[in-house]
């Protein structure tokens, strides 16, 4: 089993689209380290060597920010927004869309499931009446 940056990469799939499957790492990046090892792209994960693995190990701890560090250094950059107070750490601290989208009708994903607001059960709506 190939073991590259603390993650188990899928056996059946090709080396390409293997790598995918590490944070921070997608098709781009992937084709990238692919060339810089020299293995071939279509070859299998079951496929590689232990030499192979550890290239490819190699070359992705010494180049680039993946998993756990890239995961921490996202968070500490909304953390600093929110911290300084600024428009887009504000819309963070509240689970707003980030990015300028409208809200009015979309930004379901962010805000998640509607909300009733304003409609009164008919029993509280009647006014009370005196009877006396």
């Amino acid at each position: 089993m190939a073991r590259v940056a603390g993650i188990d990469l899928p056996k059946g799939k090709r080396v390409d689209v293997a790598l995918r499957y590490i944070y921070g790492i997608g098709q781009t990046l992937a084709d990238i380290i692919i060339a810089e090892s020299g293995i071939d792209p279509a070859k299998r994960v079951k496929d590689l060597s232990e030499e192979e693995v550890n290239k490819l190990s190699t070359i992705i701890s010494k180049t680039y920010k993946v998993e756990g560090d890239l995961r921490r250094e996202i968070q500490a950059n909304i953390r600093r927004l929110m911290d300084i107070g600024s428009y887009r750490g504000f819309r963070h601290r509240r689970s707003l869309p980030v990015r300028g989208q409208r809200t009015k009708t979309n930004g379901r994903t962010r805000r998640g499931k509607r909300k009733t607001v304003g409609a009164k059960s008919a029993q509280a709506a009647k006014p009370v009446t005196d009877t006396k």
